[in-house]
């Protein structure tokens, strides 16, 4: 008898642990002064915004969002709620350059200690209103954003969602590590390869480890006096892209001549970044193709600092100068800008800094709002799921003081974060 009750409470017990687990939660209802889609030219005073799960449930009027019973109301006065901001460049697993050089960091820093790191890392780009990352290469770390992509989606460690490329492809003897003796096998920060078979054989490789994307260098500086010149053929290029196809997913090519842009374009990627040495005709195959470009502006500003500029009070370099110069360009051409900052040579949760920059090399600061959220989820593949306030995609939400739209200073002041519906920042009562 003792047997049967124990059973009898242990079921009891179970099936209780069962339908809590399975209870939905309570919906959420904000209340900002103003929400901002991330599509319209101006936010709109006094509309709502219902969460339900990890999605948008609707967006409009209190007299039109009628919130079931138990909803849990989050207010956010003189809050502007904006969709959250999307990162389509960064290394989580590097810190900044002006701590630690890019061949210290390699050569010498552990993979643990620098997977340690990027737990912080994207804690902090999380917190900035970051809610969507795209890693662009995990820089001689191996396979780890793929296992700090996992912990975060396993919620071991808060931070935002992560496209991650692990390791990236270059062409042999084109990248680094470099400058030591020839009898050492130096730790390479990529994946190096040498013709089209080992090429297409490192992408399925990087697929089967967990790559959401394939990033190749399609030139790097290798040339005779240290240029950029290109690291693959056209027909190569062509190849890997045939083979992420295949597989659903898309290629993205770091590329700084304007020759490795042409032959990138030509293959068919998707977006190409930096684009440095991009010419009007090199930036005009490229709107004609709809392959996008991640400027990474905030890059060349921070390691010009990190090598004596003092901004605003020295001239602008002639590499500042060249890089407004090609923006510009590309720009005119109708070339499509996503938000990439390089970020990793700079620190983590100062992306905002991108965005400035945007604003500084020419742009409204509500197309760089646009650019750092519907228009960087369209280049994602990832219109359907983020990059917007509407009604079906993920509840990602931030809320900044002030109208970034009008001052993208705003986006330096975030005082609330929603990813999937869950509240990660809130000190609106500041």
């Amino acid at each position: 008898m003792r047997r049967i009750l124990l059973a009898s409470c242990l079921t009891l017990s179970l099936s209780g642990v069962t339908a809590a687990a399975q209870a939905p939660t309570a919906d959420i209802l904000l209340r900002p002064a103003r929400v901002w889609d991330g599509v319209r030219d101006a936010p709109v005073d006094g509309l709502v915004v219902l969460v339900r799960g990890d999605r948008i449930a609707a967006v409009g009027t209190p007299a039109e969002v009628r919130p079931a019973p138990g909803t849990r109301t989050i207010d956010l006065p003189g809050l502007t709620l904006i969709p959250g901001m999307i990162e389509a460049h960064a290394h989580v697993l590097l810190h900044p350059y002006n701590e630690a050089t890019w061949d210290e960091q390699v050569l010498k820093e552990s993979t643990a200690l620098r997977v340690a790191r990027a737990t912080v890392h994207v804690r902090n780009t999380l917190m900035a209103g970051f809610t969507t990352i795209r890693d662009l290469g995990t820089e001689g770390a191996g396979w780890a954003d793929v296992g700090v992509k996992q912990a975060i989606e396993r919620k071991v460690i808060p931070g935002p969602r992560m496209l991650v490329t692990t390791k990236a492809i270059v062409g042999r003897g084109s990248y680094g590590p470099k400058g030591f003796s020839t009898e050492v096998d130096v730790l390479q920060g990529a994946v190096e390869v040498g013709n089209a078979e080992e090429l297409v054989a490192e992408v399925r490789n990087q697929i089967g480890h967990g790559a959401d994307w394939i990033k190749i260098y399609a030139d790097y500086r290798w040339g005779p006096n240290n240029e950029a010149r290109p690291a693959f053929t056209e027909a190569e290029l062509r190849a890997a892209v045939e083979i992420a196809a295949s597989s659903g997913r898309q290629v993205v090519a770091h590329s700084a001549s304007a020759e490795g842009m042409r032959r990138a374009t030509l293959a068919g990627v998707t977006n190409i970044e930096h684009g440095d040495g991009g010419t009007p005709e090199v930036f005009a195959l490229m709107a004609s193709r709809g392959v996008a470009l991640c400027p990474t502006l905030a890059a060349g500003d921070a390691t010009s600092q990190y090598a004596g500029w003092k901004k605003g009070v020295d001239p602008e370099p002639a590499r500042i100068k060249a890089k407004r110069a090609s923006f510009a360009a590309a720009r005119a051409a109708g070339v499509t800008i996503c938000n990439g900052s390089d970020v990793g040579v700079f620190t983590h949760g100062d992306n905002a800094r991108e965005l400035e920059l945007l604003v500084d090399y020419g742009m409204s600061p509500l197309l760089a709002m646009k650019t750092a959220t519907s228009t960087t989820a369209k280049v994602l593949q990832m219109a359907d799921r983020i990059g917007a306030v509407q009604p079906g995609l993920f509840a990602d939400l931030v809320a900044t003081e002030g109208d970034p739209t009008r001052e993208i200073g705003a986006t330096r002041r975030v005082r609330f974060v929603m990813k999937g519906g869950e509240v990660f920042r809130h000190d609106a009562a500041r």
